[in-house]
């Protein structure tokens, strides 16, 4: 009985995570990615296995954006072994976002991380370090790196 009240806890918690932070998640998942779909299937199974661990996660906001950007990565690799078929997205987006997400998708996985992580969602450069598992004087490299592609693949003069 316990234990089943334990876990009611957990998931009401995680449902106010992913509330609270759902929509931003899956934002920079997209910009990470550019594929709505691999950010729906990352985003849910973050959430999932964040339901399944319970109490052995110490930060879960931290823990899900992790686990997402982890799993999202690991889908973008198979799918380059596989080879992808590009497909007709059914998602409407603006040029502008488009654009985005294309230059995005040029830049190496960690730039493209260190940016989305950084710009999209805000998250300090000490947070984005252990986030991916790096230090924060790489990944101030990563963003300087990719905000300088960013600009010459968008042909923008401001950062």
């Amino acid at each position: 009985m316990r234990e089943a009240l334990l876990r009611a806890n957990r998931g009401s918690e995680l449902e106010r995570l992913y509330r609270d932070h759902g929509a931003r998640l899956w934002h920079a998942l997209l910009g990470f990615c550019g594929d709505p779909d691999v950010a729906s299937d990352s985003l849910a199974e973050a959430f999932t296995q964040a339901l399944r661990r319970g109490k052995a996660i110490r930060e879960p906001v931290r823990w899900i954006w992790w686990a997402a950007f982890r799993i999202a990565r690991g889908e973008l690799k198979e799918r380059g072994r596989r080879g992808v078929v590009e497909r007709e997205d059914s998602y409407e987006m603006d040029e502008p976002a488009v654009e985005l997400i294309q230059a995005l998708r040029r830049l190496s996985a960690r730039q493209r991380a260190a940016v989305v992580l950084h710009h999209l969602a805000d998250y300090p450069v000490k947070e984005v370090a252990a986030m991916l598992g790096t230090s924060s004087s790489a990944v101030r490299v990563h963003l300087t790196r990719g905000r300088r592609r960013l600009r010459s693949m968008l042909g923008e003069t401001d950062a």
